[in-house]
């Protein structure tokens, strides 16, 4: 990876999140590059709560947040704390209020099980859990503090590298297989079956089926669909006249209906009715 995604892929009205929150996404060190997408920072300070919504990836993260929410007495503090968030199968919303800070690790698809071999990717799919159930306790005790105190960017940056080298990822070629398989799902948009990207491999389905589950956390039709939804938020996120029909062709959706229907269980409304608000 040379640089962080500079897109804004999965984020729902990405520009009205932008306006009331400092969102960044920074590198991580050189050694973690090959497992991570990027790290992510968000600071807010809001005069009325907000929520923020975003279409996940198929990505597990590492989240260390913090926040003071206004109370009847004043500004009620938080204790900050870290979680490991598994692969988000709906729709993510979260109401930011008050003074916060949220300090997230992005992992590749694949890349999170070196750092947390016992289980497969799919245990933690769906749930949010406690850094103590994937990390030995002695790496989870303070990570949250030594992350989320300092007002200084680059010493936050620095307590994530330095809590993730201590986790000592081993190579693992499973990983470096599924990091690759998701890759091509991501950015070849003319695979669109299963049994089309395990042969790319040389792979059954079946064997497919089982990597995704054990590195991944989902399967891939699941990922595959994911991604195409990504896409067709981009579009309707542009604010232009979209031609619905071309974008489903290009999708690889057997028609318009198809994806509307995907579109329209994922976001909440109709790609047509999204655009027409963005």
């Amino acid at each position: 990876m040379a640089a962080p995604r500079r897109d804004t892929k999965g984020i729902v009205d990405a520009a009205e999140l932008f306006s009331r929150v400092r969102f960044r996404r920074r590198e991580p060190a050189e050694a973690l590059r090959p497992y991570l997408e990027h790290y992510w920072l968000i600071d807010w300070d809001l005069p009325e709560p907000y929520a923020s919504h975003v279409v996940p990836h198929p990505s597990v993260n590492v989240v260390f947040q913090r926040s003071e929410a206004a109370g009847s007495s004043g500004t009620q503090p938080a204790e900050g704390f870290g979680e490991v968030a598994g692969i988000g199968l709906e729709l993510f919303t979260k109401k930011l209020e008050g003074l916060g800070r949220v300090c997230g690790v992005q992992f590749r698809p694949g890349g999170f099980r070196p750092f947390a071999p016992a289980r497969p990717v799919s245990d933690w799919t769906g749930r949010q859990s406690a850094l103590s159930e994937a990390f030995p306790a002695g790496a989870a005790d303070g990570a949250a503090r030594a992350v989320l105190t300092p007002d200084d960017e680059d010493t936050r940056v620095a307590a994530l590298d330095a809590f993730l080298l201590s986790l000592g990822p081993e190579p693992d070629p499973q990983a470096d297989l599924a990091m690759a398989l998701v890759d091509r799902v991501r950015t070849d948009r003319s695979m669109r079956r299963v049994d089309q990207l395990a042969r790319t491999e040389g792979l059954s389905t079946r064997s497919l089926q089982r990597l995704f589950s054990a590195y991944v956390g989902v399967g891939p039709k699941w990922v595959i669909l994911r991604y195409r939804i990504h896409d067709a938020l981009n579009f309707a996120e542009t604010g232009a006249a979209v031609d619905w029909a071309a974008v489903a062709a290009d999708l690889g959706y057997a028609d318009q209906a198809h994806l509307v229907r995907d579109f329209t269980a994922t976001v909440g409304v109709p790609p047509t009715a999204y655009a027409t608000g963005a």
